[in-house]
């Protein structure tokens, strides 16, 4: 039974095509070919060429930003290196002049007790204000300061006439850096009554 109705047939001879199929020496459309394919193909040809445009952008954005991130990394990484090396120069350099006294001190043969007394002090001090440069600062709780456990640490508990839980004396300074404890003070400490 033929598919084909007068309508079709007619659009057919119209097209150069007999009414059974293609005219002779033309190829065979498919049916489900819509008739602006070729410019559909182009459209989406230039669509997709577009879109592989787009990636390649962005595959180069992502190689870029991944390189800047490394780059980032690796500076961050130097400047902390740099950071902890010149620290630390900068602390010995605040010591010199401290040994420079140590070695004139040691270089007097003839020196009485009370010179190197002396000595010994104003070369202490140079040493407290090189340590206080570089953010060393002593930890040494006056007798009744109440216990800090995170600064003090209690070698002994004794009974005294003073508040629990507090500084009898200090057996040896603390020192913090930064804020952060260097050496806990050693202490001891009042017992309850």
């Amino acid at each position: 039974m033929p598919s084909d109705t007068p309508s079709t047939d007619s659009a057919r001879r119209q097209a150069g095509q007999s009414p059974d199929g293609p005219a002779a020496g033309q190829p065979a459309k498919e049916a489900s070919e819509p008739s602006g394919l070729p410019h559909a193909l182009t459209g989406a040809e230039a669509e997709t060429v577009a879109l592989q445009a787009r990636n390649t952008e962005l595959e180069e954005l992502y190689l870029r930003a991944q390189a800047d991130m490394q780059n980032a990394r690796r500076r961050a990484d130097d400047e902390v290196t740099k950071a902890r090396k010149f620290a630390v120069e900068a602390f010995a350099e605040s010591l010199l002049p401290v040994t420079d006294s140590l070695e004139a001190g040691l270089a007097i043969k003839d020196a009485t007790p009370e010179q190197i007394r002396e000595g010994a002090e104003a070369t202490l001090r140079q040493l407290k204000s090189a340590l206080e440069r570089n953010k060393v600062i002593e930890v040494a709780p006056a007798p009744g300061t109440k216990f800090d456990p995170h600064q003090h640490q209690a070698i002994s508990v004794v009974p005294a006439d003073q508040e629990p839980n507090t500084v009898v004396s200090v057996l040896q300074k603390g020192y913090t850096i930064n804020g952060r404890v260097l050496r806990p003070a050693l202490v001891m400490v009042a017992a309850s009554h």
